[in-house]
């Protein structure tokens, strides 16, 4: 074997120091993850908060690997988003932004952390406020909950990605909700972040994505979002959009000193996962972004909203499809729900009831079954204790 072999073989699931890694990012975004709710109060500033789970990414994985023998980079794979009520996604403010969150409002929290590349990727949405969620908002909760759970049943080796995109659009009807369109979950690989197979959330004429299996020892981010209102989403201002991350397949010649200033910074700091612009330095960064983005050297992330008064819930969730079954490695529990609907649909049933752990084929001896042995079939680090709300699962 090649020593080009050798690396790519390292470089996913078989290799357990990969796994290692990928559940070391994992461990740190969902305390990350813990540490912004924490700080999610009536009249607190969003950007304050966002700029707090950035810097626990930043200072948590910097104290890993500190004494590898070759640098491994790590930090940041995703800056923190707080995304408010209609808003959908992406909103992580520039420090000048006085925005504050108020009583009652519906959250979506988005992050994500790498070391050495390998990704770990959360979304979790709370309603401020004491005492179960109840009514429409319990209900989109509760639909991009169930969609997120049908969908870790479904990726799993043999399955299509179309699988996955009826299936959420049938949980969340049966919510009285709508999946969002565009919204795509991604496979990932080391310092790749939006792979090329890909889940589309809703197939429209526009949006097509070409068929594709999934397989043992691949990772992918699922991405769930639901809405009380249509799910078309739009952008309503440009100037919103901080999230960037660099075209690592275009080159331009920058004719402005601001923008060439901006972008060698960018080269150097974030030269492949998204970034925020709240790093570079604000006033260069506004003339100088311009620029990048007119010739395509820079993606943006756009701020997307539903129409005001439509609730939109957002859950994320990174999966490595190891040959024992399906591993989520990042989630957080949600509040206590109380939808208004309930789920009696029997495929939806079906779905749910679905292991995520494969039972181990072979002949061999078996072992003599110990209390609780059957738990192995059921699925584990799930953010609920049964079933999704508004769900009951029946033996």
């Amino acid at each position: 074997m090649s020593d080009e072999e050798r690396e790519e073989r390292e470089l996913d699931l078989t290799s357990p120091e990969v796994v290692t890694k990928y559940k070391s990012a994992a461990e740190i975004v969902n305390k990350a993850l813990q540490l912004v709710l924490s700080e999610c109060k009536p009249k607190a500033k969003i950007v304050d908060i966002c700029e707090k789970g950035d810097a626990f990414i930043r200072e948590q994985s910097g104290n890993m690997y500190k004494n590898a023998k070759k640098k491994i980079e790590r930090g940041v794979a995703f800056p923190t988003c707080i995304s408010v009520n209609n808003t959908l996604c992406h909103f992580s403010p520039l420090a000048s932004d006085e925005t504050v969150l108020e009583e009652g409002d519906m959250l979506k929290i988005d992050m994500g952390c790498h070391i050495d590349g390998f990704i770990a990727i959360v979304a979790h949405t709370h309603v401020l406020q004491q005492g179960p969620v109840t009514g429409r908002a319990a209900d989109v909760i509760a639909a991009a909950n169930t969609a997120a759970e049908v969908a870790l049943r479904l990726v799993r080796p043999g399955k299509k990605n179309k699988d996955v995109s009826e299936a959420i659009q049938k949980v969340a009807a049966a919510y009285d909700c709508k999946i969002v369109e565009g919204v795509l979950s991604h496979q990932m690989k080391q310092f790749v972040i939006d792979g090329n197979k890909v889940v589309l959330s809703v197939s429209s004429p526009e949006t097509r994505v070409d068929e594709a299996e999934f397989e043992e020892n691949e990772v992918y981010s699922i991405d769930i979002v639901t809405s009380t209102g249509e799910g078309k989403p739009k952008l309503l201002d440009e100037k919103q959009t901080t999230i960037y991350k660099r075209a690592v397949d275009r080159n331009y010649h920058l004719k402005m000193k601001a923008s060439r200033f901006i972008f060698s910074e960018i080269s150097q700091k974030f030269p492949i996962m998204p970034f925020t612009a709240r790093a570079l330095e604000e006033k260069r960064a506004r003339l100088g972004l311009v620029e990048c983005m007119n010739h395509d050297l820079l993606e943006p992330y756009p701020v997307l909203h539903e129409k005001p008064g439509d609730l939109v819930a957002h859950i994320k969730f990174t999966v490595l499809l190891m040959p024992n079954g399906s591993d989520r490695i990042t989630s957080h529990s949600l509040q206590e729900l109380q939808p208004t609907k309930t789920v009696d649909d029997p495929e939806i049933k079906g779905w749910l009831s679905l292991g995520t752990k494969t039972k181990k084929k072979g002949g061999g001896k078996k072992k003599k079954g110990k209390k609780g042995d059957k738990a192995e079939e059921l699925p584990d680090a799930e953010p609920m204790d049964a079933a999704p709300d508004g769900v009951e699962l029946r033996e």
